[in-house]
Parts: C-alpha cells; sequence; structure tokens
C-alpha cells in the first residue's frame, strides 16, 4: 500500500476543506432546443461563477454581474444567479465539455464541474425490406445518414431472435421463419420505428405446425376414447343380456310347472272315467253356404166338412 500517497491526500483535503471533488455530467440534447447545464454541487445563489467551452471562457457572474467574454449574440446563452447556464437553440457545433467554476467571496475555490455536453440530430425513418432466397429471408433494416459523425443503434428483432448493432447505417438479418419483423432505429435524443410482416410462400410457420400437430394428436385420443365408450356400452349390454337369460328361462320354468294338469290317481273314481271319456270339443269348421233349395208347392188341402153324426 503506498502510504506517501494517502498521506498526500489527507494533506490536501486539510488545505482545502471546501473545494469539492470535479463530477462529470452528460447532457444529450436534440437539435433547436433549449438546454439547462446546472451547477449540482452548489445550491443556491454563487458569488463568482465561470463556465468555460473546451478550455475558453463564455461568461462569469460575480456580485451578481454578467461579464461575456465571447459575442452574446454568437453564443445564444445567458446565466442565472445560481450559475445555472442556459443555451437557446442549441446546434451541433455547441457540444462540447464544458467547465464550471466556483469562488467564495474569500477566494477560494468552492467547486469546479465538468459537463459532456452532446448535440443530436433526431434519426431518420428507417427503411425495411425482405426477400425469400433458398428457404430463407433475408431482411435488411437501413437508414439514410446525413452527416458522417452521426451515430445510431439499430435493432432488428423478430419473435425468435434479435439483432442489435452501433454506429452503423444498415443491418440484415437471415432466418428460416417467416413472421413480423420490427426496426428500430434510435439514438440518445429520439427514436423511430419501422414494422412489416415478411411471410415466405413454401414455409410453415413453427406455430401453425405446432397446431395442426397438436390437432392431429387431439383427434386421435377423441377417437380412441369413443371407440372405448362403445366397446364398454357393449359389454355392459352382454352382461345384462347374459344376466337376463338365465332369469326369463327360472321364470318360463316356473309358469310351465304352473300350466301342467295334474297327474291322474292310480285309481280314478268313476267320475274321472266320465270326464276322460267325454269327447274334445271339436274346433267349428265354418260350412260354405249353399244355395237355397227351391220350396216344394204346396197341396190345396181339401176342406174337410164336418161329419154326421149317425
Amino acid at each position: 500500500m503506498n502510504f506517501r500517497r494517502i498521506y498526500l491526500v489527507k494533506c490536501l483535503l486539510l488545505l482545502f476543506p471546501s473545494v469539492k471533488c470535479s463530477v462529470t455530467n452528460w447532457i444529450y440534447m436534440a437539435v433547436n432546443e433549449s438546454a439547462l447545464l446546472s451547477i449540482t454541487s452548489a445550491a443556491g445563489s454563487v458569488h463568482d461563477a465561470t463556465w468555460l467551452k473546451d478550455r475558453k471562457r463564455l461568461l462569469q457572474i460575480k456580485d451578481k454581474t454578467v461579464k461575456y467574454y465571447v459575442n452574446k449574440d454568437q453564443c445564444r446563452c445567458k446565466i442565472f444567479l445560481n450559475g445555472t447556464l442556459q443555451i437557446e437553440r442549441v446546434m451541433k457545433e455547441d457540444s462540447g465539455k464544458y467547465t464550471v467554476t466556483v469562488y467564495q467571496e474569500n477566494g477560494k475555490l468552492k467547486a469546479e464541474e465538468d459537463t459532456m455536453f452532446i448535440i443530436q440530430e433526431p434519426v431518420p425513418q428507417p427503411i425495411l425490406s425482405g426477400e425469400c432466397m433458398n428457404k430463407t429471408v433475408s431482411v435488411k433494416c437501413e437508414v439514410k445518414q446525413k452527416t458522417k459523425d452521426e451515430t445510431f443503434i439499430i435493432e432488428l428483432t423478430t419473435d425468435k431472435s434479435k439483432k442489435i448493432q452501433k454506429n452503423v447505417t444498415r443491418l440484415e438479418l437471415h432466418t428460416r421463419y417467416s413472421g413480423t419483423f420490427r426496426c428500430v432505429v434510435k439514438n440518445q435524443v429520439s427514436t423511430k420505428t419501422a414494422e412489416k410482416v415478411i411471410k415466405c410462400s413454401g414455409q410453415l410457420d413453427l406455430y401453425l405446425i405446432l397446431s395442426i400437430a397438436g390437432g392431429a394428436i387431439f383427434f386421435v385420443i377423441f377417437v380412441i376414447l369413443l371407440i372405448y365408450c362403445i366397446r364398454k356400452k357393449k359389454a355392459e349390454r352382454l352382461e345384462d343380456d347374459c344376466e337376463e337369460r338365465p332369469m326369463q328361462a327360472h321364470q318360463v320354468d316356473s309358469e310351465m310347472v304352473v300350466r301342467e294338469l295334474p297327474q291322474l290317481p292310480c285309481n280314478p273314481t268313476p267320475k274321472q272315467l266320465r270326464v276322460q271319456q267325454r269327447p274334445l270339443p271339436q274346433p267349428q269348421v265354418q260350412q260354405q253356404a249353399l244355395p237355397p233349395r227351391p220350396r216344394p208347392r204346396t197341396q190345396q188341402r181339401t176342406p174337410n166338412h164336418p161329419r154326421e153324426r149317425p
């Protein structure tokens, strides 16, 4: 461990207890907007504050009096009582490193801060295109660059893959799946998106394949369950028939036993013999209707005269 360096730092802190370390801030701003560069380590009004750009003085406020070191109209800037610097209608030429130094009334340094101020143009609208080549989809996203120092971040995404690249104006993606492709172009101040559905003929999507396979499996399971239910119903009917047949046979036997005539005793009585000797009734045969016979002529009877008594 370097004890000499630690001892030196402690001595500096004892000599300058009110000095705060330099802080570097990063601020991004779009063209033609207004920017405010504030002092984070000093609150309220300041006694003496000076702003520099790339180590060149811009303006100073001291005892509430502002002093410009550059052309005021060319600078397009002003300072507030708390030391905040305002730049109106910023341009790309305003980008750079801004430094502010704050002093107390006794002339001691109170704070010093560095701010990286970067002006960017809004990103242009991306152009998304695609074509089918050898069972693959080739997708291209590109932007038209206005100046050489413009930097973009391009993201080309699908449902299954994603590709990101910085500081480029063109990005390509090759995949075997069709679908919705999205191109996002962005920088620190703006973002623009382009979206397009690209499908190649003769190429099935993975979700379509899975849905077809799932439907086929469901149909097969349904058919198997249907066959099983039909066979189970048939088996239950056969069991019911097998259980009913012995019962019906038993019922028929009992009825036959009831219907049988009682057997004649060995020594029949005369009355029973007469009953047995009676002829069974014969079924009446329907006689054919005969034509009516002619009636005989009636002979005239001779009148019977009363006999005379002798």
